[in-house]
């Protein structure tokens, strides 16, 4: 079992709780509980999206007591004045940028996530919370990374934040809500792996905190987006974004691997394990 992309700093419920957690120090125990959690239920490999308080980095310095192998960026890197300064660090120049990927490596990072782009709308169905970074910053923000030799994973919503990063040479897109054709076709005929994370969709279906009438097309749009993607050729990997609002960690995994199962049909299991090690490989 492995999740390429979780959040140790969160926990499922309300995000600011979560984090006043670790706000002094990483909780240790509660990391610790997690990571047994997770051995229980069999996951070898995990990867992190990062946190500003180091709970990430400490729990990839516990994981190998539980047989886990755990991949960290540190922290996730914004750009001031756009989404992720809630979670991350920012930067305005590209010297701030450089300064952050120096300190990763300092810190023991295994490789560098950015931000380039909003998160969805869960009210308004089709819209994003921000606009894409533009694709000559995404592209020198990557070959500083790949210079430095890191591996970058990229939160990413949209059409232009999407075809920015699989033209840049990012090695991960998370999430990618609302792709177009041409868009999903572009992706797979890259080595850029999509993480889909189609449970925080998912698990607010019903749930009562959005509109059913945005999440569940939402949903459906995702879920299609997969199917597409992979019958032609695309590169999939697991990853349930686990500490997100109603993505709890473990269960969160098993829950999206029931959705891309829905998505992929008969040839899941192939595509989701060549695009798991494609990715383990890359991070």
């Amino acid at each position: 079992m492995v999740d390429c992309h979780i959040h140790m700093v969160l926990d499922g419920g309300y995000w600011r709780s979560a984090i006043d957690r670790h706000r002094e120090k990483p909780d240790e125990a509660f990391i610790r509980n997690k990571l047994a959690e997770y051995r229980e239920l069999e996951y070898t490999w995990l990867r992190d999206g990062g946190d500003r308080w180091g709970a990430g980095e400490l729990a990839a310095k516990l994981a190998p007591e539980y047989g886990i192998e755990y991949r960290t960026p540190c922290f996730p890197i914004y750009r001031e004045g756009h989404y992720g300064s809630f979670i991350g660090r920012g930067f305005e120049t590209l010297k701030e940028y450089k300064a952050l990927v120096r300190e990763v490596r300092e810190r023991g990072g295994h490789f560098i996530k950015i931000m380039i782009s909003g998160l969805m709308d869960f009210e308004h169905y089709g819209v994003l919370t921000d606009e894409p970074m533009s694709k000559e910053l995404v592209s020198d923000l990557t070959k500083i990374a790949h210079d430095a030799g890191f591996a970058v994973m990229a939160h990413a919503n949209g059409d232009a934040a999407v075809s920015a990063a699989v033209e840049a040479g990012i090695d991960s897109v998370e999430h990618g809500a609302y792709l177009s054709g041409e868009t999903l076709c572009q992706l797979a005929e890259s080595d850029t792996v999509w993480v889909p994370t189609l449970v925080t969709v998912g698990n607010l279906l019903h749930e009562g905190r959005f509109p059913d009438a945005v999440v569940e097309p939402l949903l459906a749009y995702q879920m299609n987006a997969v199917k597409f993607a992979a019958e032609h050729g695309a590169s999939i990997a697991p990853g349930s974004d686990a500490g997100a609002y109603n993505v709890f960690h473990g269960q969160g995994g098993e829950d999206e691997l029931v959705l891309l199962r829905t998505a992929l049909g008969e040839n899941a299991e192939t595509v989701l394990e060549i695009g798991s090690e494609i990715l383990q490989l890359k991070f």
